[in-house]
């Protein structure tokens, strides 16, 4: 009768701990107390006191301790407590059931309760009978909780701390398509660990880890002051043949102890630094939430590029055990565990033979022109494009930098590594800008392509329209010329594109502009301008596409019909990136869709991968397809007719076995006596195209000279790099 009646009154208890204030009073282990006892008080402050603890509430949570406890510990320490010990096993909540309740005496009451702990990294775990002491406290005439660190966890009450060990796992690889490893965690560095109550001459010890670590010694006695004397404190990193020097003098006066940790690394450091970014610490706004999912402020994090959105996937989760920990170092209990997650490998859209081609192509073209264009441009950039995906199989800034010199322990060492990073801050060239992804210029004439199909497309222009290029155009007192004297005669919309004649298209943005004035920039959006990529993976730049209220609100002058005829030669105001331009041109390749460039292709372990790189076509042009035909006409002509801009370049080709199609691009460029930046865009093959390139050479002249012949190289690698070249 007695179990029954038990178990009843425990029913009418919330298991979560919300009962009412009016709950009946638990059974008691010892005779019922004398009537100056009220047991049912003495329960309603227990109840009280964990339901504060279960909002957070600790102001309430102390006032319902004993007047000694409050002083022996006052609210800020005790919050900082509960803070404490929550944040290391990482608690989203608990639930708790009160078992019964046991008289001491007249004047103390036990109550022993169930606790569940429900934890970000440990899952859920429980701590069975434990016991709060109740006092009637004569200050507060009150019955109130005998508090002590033991009501955290017992064993805290005769000095044992709490401790979590993490099981971080390694960062997991990055290769390319193919299975190249473009980043490892294979690096290695060697962590100094020491207890400072073992060291018989601390100024000594520290002199010695100043010269080893080459950190200076306040950061170093910031981390020995965290901790208590007799615990074992990471106090520096070394570089490996630091660690060869220096590990016997760290023995000797430091007593040290030694341990290695693998590191980030990429063994082809200036392949693609701007794709793969870096890894580094956390800010210290970070370091709270990173600490309550189990990493710590020593956890190296991606900071830039693939490293940074897809860190989640990269790092993993860690695990850990959760231990109370005697003064003496003996582990008393274990409160729970929890196995890491392992990480995920990432593999790229990238060509790594084909990304490491393309910059060889570019270092051979600035060494050739070191006497000529190469003294004034300050880089360039190469994109390509899978035309009916998205995927990208490289994207090339040049000039490119050592990756590795950006990683907290950099693989190639510390020494080397500031060298690099002194280079970088003062390279007038600026390596660290992503010039595919981030650099805006204006198009020059590949911006042409838009007009042809903006004029087509809306019917200002029948697709039989004709006009005669006679190497002037004017219209009032705006006189501009051709870039070849004498013009070039009749011109169709298909053969103006192939000519690149640039008075037939100063005459296309006026008629647009008469039309509309928001016309050609309208379709200048719709064909992907203007506006970022939507590559998820690396920051891009959205570019510039003016339009008359972009004039007024941001040059505070009204638009006229000449801020049209220089749009439409990719002039005036006009800002693109090579990435936007070449996702344009695939589009143009492919019938008008375009797609979201794509950089990560799978993820996983090496025999369990998910394919994440599946086309994602943002929009399509909505142009009519004769068009569209007319159009690709014109650009395919640009490599094969003889009046072509780029026939000279791709006459000998073994590419005319496909058939490429593009557009010459020459783009004056801002400053006094600046050469223009030099463009390319193509696709390949003809008829079933399969890929877009995009070249852009700063400061480097026509597009013909050096955008085009590049290119060239490019397709001819993808293609035919099996077969023997002439």
């Amino acid at each position: 009768m007695l179990r029954r009646t038990f178990w009843l009154l425990l029913i009418l208890l919330s298991a979560c701990g919300n009962a009412p204030r009016s709950a009946p009073i638990l059974p008691t282990l010892a005779p019922s107390p004398t009537a100056a006892i009220n047991l049912e008080e003495a329960q309603r402050a227990a109840i009280t006191f964990l339901d504060a603890w279960q909002r957070q509430d600790f102001a309430t949570m102390h006032s319902l301790i004993s007047f000694a406890s409050q002083e022996a510990t006052p609210y800020e320490q005790f919050q900082r407590l509960y803070e404490d010990a929550q944040n290391l096993i990482t608690l989203e909540s608990f639930g708790y059931q009160p078992l019964s309740l046991a008289r001491e005496s007249d004047r103390v009451v036990v109550l022993s309760y169930d606790v569940r702990f429900q934890t970000i990294i440990l899952g859920q775990f429980e701590d069975r009978q434990r016991v709060m002491r109740l006092i009637w406290d004569r200050n507060s005439s009150a019955w109130r909780v005998a508090w002590s660190m033991g009501d955290i966890f017992a064993e805290m009450g005769n000095g044992a701390t709490l401790r979590f060990e993490a099981s971080v796992p390694r960062r997991a690889n990055i290769y390319d398509r193919d299975g190249v490893i473009l980043a490892d965690q294979n690096g290695v560095v060697v962590d100094v660990s020491l207890i400072a109550e073992d060291v018989a001459d601390m100024a000594a010890c520290l002199q010695a880890l100043t010269e080893a670590s080459k950190r200076p010694q306040e950061q170093i006695m910031a981390r020995l002051s965290s901790a208590k004397a007799n615990w074992v404190v990471n106090v520096a990193t070394l570089e490996p043949q630091d660690y060869v020097t220096h590990q016997e003098t760290l023995t000797r006066l430091c007593g040290a102890s030694f341990s290695q940790r693998a590191i980030r690394q990429y063994p082809q450091g200036t392949l693609m630094p701007h794709i793969l970014g870096n890894v580094g610490y956390p800010s210290n706004e970070e370091i709270p939430d990173l600490v309550r999912i189990g990493f710590n402020q020593e956890t190296i994090l991606g900071r830039s590029g693939i490293e940074a959105s897809w860190d989640a996937v990269l790092r993993g989760q860690p695990g850990g055990r959760l231990s109370l920990i005697a003064p003496n170092g003996k582990r008393l209990r274990v409160l729970a565990e929890a196995q890491s997650i392992i990480p995920k490998s990432l593999w790229l859209t990238i060509d790594a033979d084909l990304q490491a081609f393309i910059q060889r192509v570019f270092n051979r073209w600035y060494q050739q022109a070191a006497d000529g264009w190469a003294k004034t441009s300050r880089g360039g950039a190469a994109v390509v494009l899978d035309v009916n995906t998205g995927e990208v199989l490289a994207m090339v800034s040049f000039p490119t930098y050592e990756g590795n010199a950006l990683n907290p322990f950099p693989a190639i060492g510390r020494q080397a590594a500031d060298l690099v990073l002194q280079a970088l801050a003062e390279d007038p060239a600026n390596p660290l800008l992503n010039r595919a992804a981030q650099g805006i210029y204006p198009s020059g004439s590949i911006m042409k392509v838009i007009d042809a199909v903006a004029v087509a497309d809306s019917g200002v222009y029948p697709l039989d329209y004709s006009y005669v290029c006679t190497g002037v155009w004017q219209e009032g007192r705006d006189r501009r010329f051709d870039w070849l004297a004498g013009g070039h005669g009749r011109m169709t919309i298909a053969s103006a594109l192939t000519n690149s004649c640039n008075p037939f298209f100063y005459q296309t943005g006026l008629a647009l502009d008469r039309v509309d004035p928001f016309l050609l920039p309208s379709y200048a959006r719709r064909m992907g301008l203007g506006a970022p990529t939507g590559i998820r993976s690396i920051g891009e730049s959205g570019g510039t596409i003016p339009d008359p209220d972009w004039i007024r609100v941001n040059r505070g002058v009204p638009w006229t019909f000449s801020h049209a005829v220089s749009m439409a030669i990719g002039q005036g105001e006009v800002e693109v990136t090579p990435l936007q331009m070449t996702r344009m041109y695939g589009a143009v390749a492919n019938g008008g869709t375009l797609y979201r460039p794509l950089l990560v292709r799978e993820t996983g372990l090496l025999d369990q991968r998910e394919r994440v790189a599946q086309p994602d076509a943002t929009s399509q042009f909505g142009v009519r397809a004769d068009v569209m035909a007319l159009v690709q006409k014109g650009l395919c002509d640009v490599t094969t007719a003889t009046y072509g801009t780029a026939s000279h370049i791709f006459r000998r080709s073994i590419l005319q076995q496909i058939g490429v199609c593009g557009k010459t691009g020459t783009a004056q460029a801002p400053g006094l006596g600046a050469s223009p930046h030099s463009w390319f865009m193509a696709w390949a093959p003809r008829d079933e195209p399969q890929i877009v390139v995009g070249v852009l050479v700063e400061n480097a002249g026509d597009g013909s000279a050096v955008a085009a012949p590049i290119t060239r190289e490019i397709m001819e690698y993808y293609f035919f790099r099996d077969e023997e070249l002439p």
